[in-house]
């Protein structure tokens, strides 16, 4: 909508990640050298941490449109929580090699032999894993027993690791992967964008669609855009987009910092959502009186959560001290009433017991229907 007002080829400030958008931030500058050095040697390691939305996969994504495709073989992987097996066949995968079953032997047999016939062929082969963080230790040290196979003296694979802060962590002090820390000849951790960086990232961003300076900017803009969003980039372009698009609706020809605490005050009023409904009762607990039915128009917040919590609270109260009565009176009758009266109490505890099954049945119906409506009314808020 604000690209069609504004007179704008595309959008700016698009939330996946494009090559085309690469801003040059010192810290973007430095990771970039780092890649380029790390390249350079076609072996090892090479370690990109950073934030979410620090701009990781837009780096590599301008950093693989430098790379010479008939020189280089290059293979993704977006990772889940992947053990050792898990991770060979995922690379072999990722290389487009079919492998049958999943014997992780001829996973490897069929990756190293692929490996060789790229090296004889003139191309190295570079593995990218974004998300990291997700690896566990045995997969890593099941990549780097990947970057043993050689040619001769010449390494076959290189892997580039893209993760979050944790994974930094993780590399630099998890025990098991020593060998693999050794391995490391090149490391960045992508850090926010300076203050007097978010002006020349919104501008330059802008020019790739087009703009001749519809809309035009307060100063005071950057500087709490900068506050808002910590430097982070993907956090500036949302922001970024919802200010121009509240211009558009607004047809403004001028940003300024009222209409930015606009947006940022609907941005966080979107995220008022109510707390998490509460947990499904153990088994234990039993309920003597069915919850009330919920209204036709629920009124979902806080408050009434409370108050069907607090119902149930009291009720399993009412049941724990019933149950405790009963156990007295069945060890007393066990030991001064003849058989047919314990019998007969025996019954109402059954029928007793029948009825707390049927009335927690209840009770976990309505709190479902509760958690439903809450999380539709989720969903519905995010839509709009």
């Amino acid at each position: 909508m604000f690209d069609n007002f504004y007179g704008l080829t595309g959008k700016p400030f698009q939330l996946t990640p494009d090559p085309e958008f690469y801003f040059r931030s010192v810290t973007h500058r430095k990771a970039l050298s780092y890649l380029g050095y790390g390249l350079a040697q076609g072996e090892g390691f090479i370690v990109i941490t950073g934030e979410v939305g620090s701009g990781k996969s837009t780096l590599v994504a301008h950093m693989m449109e430098s790379l010479d495709e008939s020189q280089v073989t290059v293979a993704q992987i977006v990772t889940s929580k992947l053990d050792g097996e898990e991770i060979v066949h995922v690379v072999a995968r990722s290389f487009g090699l079919d492998i049958e079953g999943h014997d992780k032997a001829t996973a490897l047999t069929e990756i190293e032999s692929f490996l060789h016939e790229e090296a004889r062929e003139g191309r190295r082969c570079l593995l990218v894993l974004d998300e990291s963080q997700n690896l566990t230790v045995s997969a890593l040290e099941e990549l780097r027993m990947l970057s043993n196979f050689q040619l001769g003296n010449h390494p076959l694979l290189q892997t580039l690791l893209l993760g979050q802060p944790e994974f930094r962590v993780t590399i630099q002090s998890d025990p098991g992967l020593e060998q693999l820390r050794q391995r490391v000849i090149a490391a960045h951790h992508l850090e926010p964008m300076q203050k007097g960086e978010i002006e020349p990232y919104i501008f330059h961003r802008l020019k790739k669609v087009g703009w001749d300076g519809n809309p035009t900017f307060d100063q005071r803009v950057f500087s709490e855009l900068y506050e808002a969003s910590g430097g982070i980039p993907r956090r500036v372009n949302q922001i970024a987009n919802r200010l121009l698009l509240l211009g558009a609706v607004e047809e403004r020809g001028r940003i300024d910092a009222a209409m930015l605490q606009n947006v940022l005050g609907e941005m966080e009023a979107e995220r008022a959502f109510p707390e998490a409904a509460p947990s499904p009762m153990p088994e234990a607990e039993k309920v003597f009186e069915p919850v009330k039915a919920m209204p036709t128009t629920p009124r979902v917040d806080k408050e009434m959560l409370e108050e069907y919590l607090a119902e149930r609270d009291a009720q399993i109260a009412e049941l724990q001290q019933a149950i405790v009565e009963m156990a007295e009176q069945r060890d007393s009758a066990i030991a001064d009433v003849v058989n047919p009266e314990v019998e007969t109490l025996r019954e109402q505890i059954a029928r007793v017991e029948a009825r707390c099954f049927e009335q927690e049945r209840t009770i976990r119906q309505t709190l479902t229907m509760l958690i439903d409506w809450i999380e539709s009314e989720m969903d519905s808020s995010k839509a709009a």
